[in-house]
């Protein structure tokens, strides 16, 4: 008789391949792994097989690269979501388009649960299962690590009593993981905040000390807020942020050293190399600079804070309802900019656009100036007026004067 199965979140690494067997054994299941590709330079394709290997009833592999760049990076890049000030959410993102993946898979396979590796206390755990119950309530949900409390001699021991191929690799001092849009690093030596991270916490960015002595520009072309060509060329977004990462790595472009406060309650000392991210962020902020009303920038930052922070807590179906301010906002996003990339720096050098709100004529100094000078002075005198009828009725009143330390409070003696 066949057994009900699950779909298991499968990298091929010690935890995972380990998950396998221990499914079977303490639920009764058959797993069948799910491994996606979203730009982290595995081979999928070998990870299957090691999964079908390991015990698997079946593996999947799915290469989701273009879907994740079009439906989740650049959407988030539309929006500005950026969170806390530093994190492009290369992990935050990425996480959803695996867990609805699953989802789908699990409906392909007549699945009764779904399961993934992830920890109790940070934040992918919140992220697959709160996707995981907006998107399919009726399966059970799985979280072995969450269990066993499994040490790493442990698994291995577990590994070998099962037969489980496992490389001979040397355990890394860090927690990593990575995708396209970039890589994060933290745990070992990185706990303690106080200490530079070490050269070998580093994988994507070269030192910026040790970057190339002469820059190098790129130029970015944008339509309605999504980058489509690069130096003059057309590009798809996977080849786009490709080139961007191997370009910015190799000038120490996307260094990201960040103390952040997780959605569990915890602050996290975090490393991300991003370059693309920070390239394209930077790029798109300044041509939003030139096209969109003062009022719309304005308004954008308190979307892009909120829709950074749904992202990071694990709410991105929720966010999409936001996304369709943003696509309204970003109509007039288009143009070129230039950014020059030097030791460990993205500098926005130029930026230019059909749709641009800049006009040369009213900003000049020049003889060509069309400001009306002569209006200045009744706008200035309308601009202040509030101001000027408290001071009459309140601040001055009385001839007491402008006196800075009483107007801040009755504490405040100031300087005597």
């Amino acid at each position: 008789m066949a057994l009900d199965k699950v779909i298991l979140a499968y990298s091929g690494g010690l935890d995972t391949s380990v998950m396998v067997p221990w499914i079977k054994e303490k639920y009764n299941l058959d797993v069948v792994a799910f491994t996606v590709d979203l730009g982290q330079g595995e081979d999928i394709q070998r990870i299957r097989q090691k999964a079908l290997r390991t015990g698997a009833v079946d593996a999947v592999a799915v290469d989701a690269r273009n879907l994740f760049v079009d439906c989740f990076v650049f959407p988030a890049l539309m929006a500005g979501a950026i969170y806390e000030g530093k994190y492009p959410l290369a992990t935050a993102l990425g996480r959803p388009l695996i867990a609805k993946l699953m989802v789908d898979a699990a409906r392909e396979h007549n699945a009764k649960a779904v399961a993934h590796g992830c920890t109790g206390k940070g934040n992918d755990q919140v992220r697959f299962d709160v996707t995981f119950q907006t998107l399919a309530p009726d399966l059970q949900i799985i979280a072995p690590v969450r269990e066993w409390k499994m040490s790493r001699p442990e698994a291995l021991a577990y590994a070998a009593k099962h037969n489980i191929p496992v490389e001979a690799t040397k355990e890394s001092p860090y927690s990593v993981d990575l995708n396209l849009w970039g890589r994060s690093c933290e745990a070992g030596v990185l706990e303690d905040p106080w200490d530079e991270p070490p050269a070998d916490a580093f994988a994507w960015t070269v030192d910026p000390a040790k970057a190339p002595d002469q820059p190098v520009y790129v130029e970015i072309e944008f339509e309605q807020g999504r980058p489509v060509g690069l130096d003059g060329q057309r590009l798809d977004g996977v080849p786009l942020i490709e080139r961007l990462n191997t370009l910015g790595g190799a000038h120490g472009v996307g260094r990201i050293d960040h103390v952040e406060n997780r959605l569990v309650g915890i602050k996290s000392r975090e490393l991300y190399e991003a370059p693309a991210g920070v390239i394209l962020h930077d790029a798109h902020r300044e041509l939003e600079c030139l096209v969109l009303s003062k009022q719309a920038q304005r308004f954008k930052t308190f979307v892009a804070q909120e829709y950074a922070d749904m992202i990071y807590n694990g709410l991105w179906f929720s966010a999409m309802d936001l996304f369709q301010y943003v696509v309204s906002n970003q109509r007039f996003v288009g143009g070129f900019v230039r950014v020059k990339l030097f030791k460990g720096k993205a500098t926005v050098v130029g930026r230019k656009s059909e749709h641009s709100l800049y006009s040369k004529k009213l900003a000049t100094y020049e003889s060509a100036d069309q400001f009306d000078h002569d209006a200045a002075k009744g706008f200035i005198k309308l601009w202040g007026l509030s101001q000027q009828t408290q001071a009459r009725q309140q601040l001055l009143k009385g001839g007491k004067g402008f006196d800075l330390p009483s107007l801040m409070g009755p504490d405040r003696k100031g300087d005597k």
